[in-house]
């Protein structure tokens, strides 16, 4: 009995020393491994062969060597040129010949070795169609591909609530309608629809998500954040990253996701801004509030794998996030481990105080890896070839290390293999179908109605669908683009019809039965004798900069057309579009529904399936909804917190 104890004793013990061995093995091979990478990305171990033509069994071309292995044989190759290229990303409309820059030209992709292109806000082919996008894509591509190393170009856009650029695409509700839904996967449903569409025209790379935490609801981008909260960010960052990237990368239709915008954005004070107002402005905290504030939605972006992050315009207690060193290379970098690139803003470098060389040499030392250029000079010829010349004249000063060049353009070299590129370079016109496709609108549907939140209902909610008479009234009733809201087809968004969706007025003619009465009046005239007024009043659409407002009181022409319903003895329901809360406090008691629908895209349906009672509605906010202006800035947590309907409300029936 003793000697088998003994046996025993001795298994466990050359058991424990062989499992400690293989544990040791597996992280000297995991160090070795970061160690490589370390080595690529801050251009150790380089041959210099950039006098040399590669050939077709040169290792980058291979794809079944590891990308370590593909990225360190292409640099190699490469020229202070054509690493300034890569690290070049240019607006299309610059290239074209009816620019403001008549002298560029489509070849200058392949002249200066562009290694990106976007589309900024309404930037679009002449034709705008999803297969039109998809020629103009495989057209740029070609050029880039004719060149002496054939490295593909990347192209960007800012698809922030679907493909929004693109007339046809499903327009989903912008991101603070999709914080009040609660659900991650849903917003994981919205990206991976979103990435089909965009993989369908050819385009590489999303703008997308934001991550602001939205802290005063004077921003113009407030919509564009989740809530206002570090909880409901964090907890949807990776559902949107992983929607976009899907669970590989180099998946056919993986779109390369972008954390935007690092860091702090949302916490802007009123009055450091653009025209003394908050875009763009001075985010003023303490290290702590940073990190348990304005970080938290990237940790689990970056936990997620996302393969970019952009740098934000605004400034942290007073320096520009642009030129700032620690927050872009020591703590996003080198702290958190992330291996992908940095993008900057458009024109973001600019904001830095000093010339453009200036500008350049700070923001490429601070850790952007590629500039948003993104065109034409107000000094006259073409942004872009100043921005190479002047990077090119400070590496060759001194200014810029070649080291830190390298770990740049390994950066993007890495991803761009990541996602498989070389191999796949050209756009897949089989995937055009599904543009605007019925299966994503119904994805897009569902997330309106989850996103609608019950302020109010005196008992007249839902609606029946069989009521004899129903007036419908207000601007944004029948009106997509109010529906839509900025970035929606141009940058600030616009009235109007410009792309394919249900109106809420539509909605609710084909919701209601046969027999039902359906009026409309822009001005709420025509209403007496309906059972119900439904009144869809709020904002017109903007964007970043114009959507920042001193004053969030309702539209004095919204209070009127209410008023004349009301005036007609008719009941109202009252819908509100916008991208934040308005201040609804002194009308409240006057109206026996009240929904806040946000900016709920091109699917009207979602709307009337809360409206008439064929979804419970589930939606909670995502914001604090203010009693007045004075309390702004409000927010959850606050030690005065009294609002008019606190974070986290909302009505079920």
């Amino acid at each position: 009995m003793l000697l088998t104890k003994i046996k025993i004793s001795l298994l466990i013990v050359i058991f424990l020393v062989f499992a400690g061995c293989q544990s040791k093995k597996s992280s000297q091979a995991k160090n070795e491994k970061i160690k490589g990478l370390q080595a690529i990305l801050t251009g150790e171990q380089l041959v210099d062969r950039s006098t040399q033509t590669p050939t077709d069994s040169s290792l980058y071309k291979n794809p079944e060597l590891p990308v370590i292995d593909r990225v360190r044989d292409l640099l190699s190759y490469m020229t202070l040129e054509e690493k300034i290229g890569q690290m070049t990303q240019v607006d299309r409309q610059f290239l074209e010949s009816d620019s403001v820059t008549p002298a560029a030209s489509v070849n200058d992709i392949g002249t200066y070795y562009l290694g990106s292109l976007l589309s900024g806000g309404g930037s679009t082919p002449s034709k705008n169609f999803p297969k039109a996008w998809a020629e103009m894509y495989d057209g740029f591509q070609k050029i880039a591909l004719s060149t002496r190393l054939g490295i593909p170009m990347i192209y960007g856009i800012d698809a922030v609530h679907g493909h929004n650029n693109v007339v046809g695409a499903t327009i989903f509700p912008h991101q603070i309608g999709l914080g009040c839904t609660n659900n991650p996967q849903l917003v994981e449903d919205v990206n991976r629809a979103t990435a089909v569409e965009i993989a369908a025209t050819g385009i590489d790379w999303d703008f997308a998500p934001c991550l602001a935490v939205p802290r005063d609801e004077r921003w113009g981008r407030t919509y564009e954040g989740f809530g206002e909260t570090p909880d409901i960010v964090k907890i949807m960052a990776g559902a949107a990253v992983k929607g976009l990237q899907s669970d590989q990368l180099g998946n056919p239709t993986s779109i390369l996701a972008c954390a935007k915008h690092f860091i702090g954005d949302g916490g802007t004070v009123w009055g450091t801004g653009m025209n003394k107002k908050i875009d763009r402005g001075d985010t003023r905290v303490t290290e702590q509030e940073l990190r348990e504030i304005h970080l938290p939605g990237y940790l689990h972006a970056l936990e997620a794998g996302v393969g970019t992050v952009m740098a934000s315009f605004n400034q942290v207690n007073g320096d520009h996030c642009h030129g700032n060193k620690y927050l872009l290379t020591d703590l996003l970098k080198k702290e958190l481990g992330f291996e992908g690139f940095v993008v900057s803003d458009w024109e973001g470098i600019d904001q830095i105080e000093g010339d453009y060389k200036f500008d350049i040499i700070t923001s490429i030392n601070a850790g952007i890896d590629m500039v948003m250029v993104p065109g034409a000079a107000k000094w006259g010829g073409q942004k872009y070839t100043d921005f190479i010349n002047l990077c090119i004249e400070a590496v060759n000063e001194g200014f810029i290390s070649e080291r830190r060049i390298n770990d740049a353009v390994a950066r993007i070299l890495r991803i761009k293999f990541k996602m498989g590129l070389f191999e796949r370079p050209y756009s897949d016109k089989s995937l055009l179908s599904k543009v605007g496709s019925k299966e994503h609108r119904k994805i897009a549907r569902e997330a309106v109605r989850q996103s609608l939140v019950v302020l109010k209902n005196d008992g007249v909610l839902p609606l029946p669908k069989d009521l004899g008479h129903i007036h419908v009234a207000g601007k944004n009733a029948d009106d997509l683009g109010n529906q839509c809201g900025g970035w929606t087809i141009t940058w600030q968004g616009e009235s109007g019809p410009l792309t394919k969706g249900t109106t809420i007025y539509e909605a609710i003619q084909i919701a209601v039965s046969s027999f039902t009465n359906v009026t409309f009046s822009k001005d709420g005239s025509g209403a007496k004798g309906a059972d119900i007024g439904i009144v869809v009043i709020g904002e017109t659409p903007y964007a970043e900069m114009e959507g920042d407002r001193e004053s969030l009181a309702l539209d004095k022409k919204d209070l009127a057309v209410i008023g004349r319903i009301r005036k007609a003895g008719v009941p109202v329901v009252v819908i509100i579009v916008s991208g934040r809360p308005l201040m609804i406090t002194d009308e409240l008691d006057k109206w026996g529904g009240v929904i806040a629908a946000w900016l709920p895209g091109s699917e009207g349906k979602g709307i009337t399936d809360v409206i008439f009672g064929d979804y419970n509605p589930t939606g909670r906010l995502s914001v604090t909804w203010p009693r007045n202006m004075a309390q702004i800035p409000i927010n959850f947590g606050d030690t005065d917190y009294d609002p008019l309907f606190e974070y986290g409300f909302g009505l079920s029936y």
